[in-house]
């Protein structure tokens, strides 16, 4: 049946009102047709009178209202099935990687069944696979050798709507000076970015993260940024630091910390707190707004890499922050281990995953426990965490020039995925090296997690070296507390135990133990006998900002003060002025740094134990050239010590120096060497 043109034109232009669309001609009849469900020759076989030609008009009048509802409808419901994009991870990647094609998490809303294309060239959509729930999209993006450098559109469409991303083919940094690893050559320096020094007052309190910032609350962000550090990259390499470990700069949640509460000091009342350390990431591919921009942080290390020092990035593959986006939404079902309702908590029992007694269940208490009972654990036994995982920590390396990486609770994943991960970066990065964390004075359980030898369970997880935790804490007990310094030579002799102890990084202490100066009885003379002992020890020394001067802190987060003078309100000004006691300590420090450039042996040498009694100590470093001698008084009055060096460079006759000037010059005599310590003190005896 045709209706009127009047009718006609009057339902198109409700039509057009209705849903924005307008509808002529045989379009808007074939709809009436469909609405009323009539077929057309058999309305025009019926008669009808004028009153029920009112009466269908108005019927199909009526049918026609409602199809243009249900038109609304249905046009409603397509934009609400529109795909919306919010994070494309990563965000760009290189021509010529050895990861190709790459892995895209797209995360956003409406992706269900969506197709990918991309605009521009040099780039192909493999395999596109969305998650369950249609809020991720796995999409495989291959890159062309020959892709020139710059960005790319990813078009994503369901149904009839789309929307775009953007992708980046990026620059390939110059690898001279870059990606360059660190060795026994060098010193590393920790430096807790928000709490070393504010370079940038703009970015203590940002708009999209206001009220986290507040000198006065021990756990609330303070300042530091990477400006600050870059101010004061001369002092550390006056210092004689050659590496510097910077705490993750990963973004953290913009708001208080409600789920981890803790009290300011011991027995207060517990605090919400911020994420200012950096271990509770929200976006893996971000930069923390508090510390700086990712342009500012490549300024930092290209700055570093000016003046010859290294970077070491801090990197968390364990778990995310408690308020990252896919604790709610998981990319997969397994994506984590447990949920944010349903999870196992960490107990704790680290020797059980080198323990080939344990059963699975006894392992995973342990591997899959999330921390405290709210650090969200990461499953790197899912295929996509690990893929994941691995292109992020090669994109940071890639897009900043970082040298090394430091990994956070090492011993909490899987070590079939470190084996794999540690691959991945060897083939793209060959001198790029990797330190685990793995908190354990025993070094039986330490040792387990060094690279170079298959365990029990088959596994090399290929991890280039270990922070020497089971040499630390002797360390203390002996030059803190005055106990027997023969623990020393005791736990050295357990390197054996290690595929290889000589790579090892000796440390007095980090942030995550009370200060040197915090443990009972602890002087300014044990702390400088301590650092005389990692500037001269096997391996690569670490140092904690403010040792170098002496800082004290108790347990976190006292153990994490601000560095005096690296703040605008600070009255003093410890970069430099120092009083007696922090210039006694600081010139300690920097003499060492001095003197392991200066001399192979305490970089290179082969160590040697000498002599050994309850309160003195004596090693030598050797080379095929030359050695240097390291000697200790830990008594209260001074010491005699009296040895033999035949197996040393050091010939009869031969003078010695102590460059620590403790004590006067030593003459071999008769393959032996003899000399009188003060107390508390230590010595460093070279060839004159």
């Amino acid at each position: 049946m045709n209706l009127p043109n009047s009718t006609e034109g009057n339902w198109s232009r409700r039509f057009a009102k209705a849903t924005g669309r307008e509808i002529r001609g045989e379009r808007l009849r074939d709809l009436t047709d469909t609405c009323g469900r009539t077929p057309k020759r058999e309305l025009d076989n019926i008669h009808i009178g004028a009153g029920q030609r009112m009466k269908r008009r108005l019927y199909f009048a009526l049918l026609l209202f409602f199809g243009a509802i249900a038109l609304m409808a249905s046009t409603s419901s397509v934009r609400a099935e529109a795909p919306e994009v919010l994070k494309v991870e990563p965000p760009g990647w290189w021509a010529g990687h050895s990861i190709n094609p790459v892995r895209v998490l797209i995360r956003g809303r409406n992706l269900s069944n969506a197709r990918v294309e991309i605009r521009g060239e040099g780039l192909r959509v493999g395999a596109v696979t969305p998650n369950s729930t249609g809020t991720c999209l796995f999409v495989d993006v291959e890159i062309s050798r020959l892709a020139k450098p710059g960005n790319r559109r990813l078009r994503i469409t369901t149904g009839t709507e789309s929307t775009e991303a953007n992708f980046e083919i990026l620059n390939l940094l110059a690898r001279a000076g870059r990606f360059q690893g660190f060795s026994t050559d060098d010193v590393i320096y920790l430096i807790m970015t928000d709490r070393f020094s504010d370079g940038d007052p703009s970015n203590n309190d940002p708009p999209g993260s206001k009220g986290l910032y507040d000198r006065s609350k021990p756990r609330y962000y303070h300042g530091g940024d990477f400006e600050g550090i870059i101010e004061h990259l001369p002092y550390l390499k006056d210092l004689g630091v050659t590496a510097i470990w910077l705490t993750p700069w990963y973004d953290n949640v913009n708001h208080l910390n409600e789920r981890e509460q803790y009290p300011d000091q011991p027995n207060g009342p517990r605090r919400r707190i911020t994420d200012y350390h950096g271990y509770g990431a929200v976006d893996f591919y971000g930069v923390e707004e508090h510390f700086g921009t990712l342009a500012k942080l490549r300024e930092l290390v290209d700055k570093a890499h000016q003046i010859g020092l290294k970077v070491i990035q801090d990197q968390v593959a364990n778990h995310t922050g408690p308020y990252h986006p896919w604790v709610n939404d998981p990319p997969t079902p397994t994506w984590f281990n447990g949920t944010a309702q349903k999870h196992l908590a960490n107990v704790w029992q680290t020797w059980s995953v080198r323990d080939p007694h344990s059963t699975p269940q006894v392992q995973r208490e342990t591997l899959d426990g999330w921390f405290v009972d709210i650090l969200p654990d990461l499953n790197q036994n899912d295929p996509e965490v690990a893929r994941y995982e691995i292109q992020n920590t090669l994109w940071w390396i890639g897009v900043t020039g970082i040298d090394a990486i430091r990994q956070d609770t090492f011993q909490y994943v899987p070590r079939t995925f470190w084996r794999d991960w540690m691959a991945a970066i060897k083939r793209e990065y060959p001198k790029v090296n990797v330190v685990g964390e793995v908190l354990d004075g025993d070094v039986a359980h330490t040792s387990f997690f060094q690279g170079g030898r298959a365990r029990y369970d088959g596994v090399d997880d290929a991890l280039d070296t270990l922070f020497d935790f089971p040499l630390m804490y002797p360390l203390r007990r002996a030059f803190a507390a005055g106990k027997d310094i023969r623990e020393l030579p005791r736990i050295l002799a357990s390197d054996p135990l290690y595929p290889n102890a000589n790579v090892l990084v000796p440390l007095i202490g980090n942030h995550d133990l009370k200060r040197f100066m915090n443990e009972p009885s602890a002087t300014i003379e044990g702390l400088k006998m301590a650092q005389t002992l990692i500037m001269t020890m096997r391996g690569t020394p670490q140092l904690y900002y403010g040792d170098e001067i002496a800082m004290q802190g108790g347990d976190d987060p006292d153990n994490r003060r601000d560095f005096p003078g690296g703040f605008p309100a600070d009255g003093i000004n410890a970069f430099t002025t120092r009083n007696e006691k922090q210039r006694s300590v600081f010139d300690h420090q920097k003499l060492l740094g001095q003197l392991r450039a200066e001399f192979e042996p305490l970089r290179r040498g082969n160590l040697l134990n000498l002599f050994a009694t309850e309160h003195q100590y004596v090693y030598a470093r050797n080379t095929a050239k030359d050695s240097v001698v390291v000697a200790f008084n830990n008594d209260t009055k001074p010491a005699s010590a009296e040895f033999n060096v035949a197996e040393t460079k050091l010939a009869n006759g031969a003078t010695l120096k102590d460059r620590l000037g403790s004590v006067p010059d030593v003459q071999v005599r008769n393959e032996r060497i003899k000399f009188e310590l003060p107390a508390h003190s230590s010595a460093i005896l070279v060839r004159k």
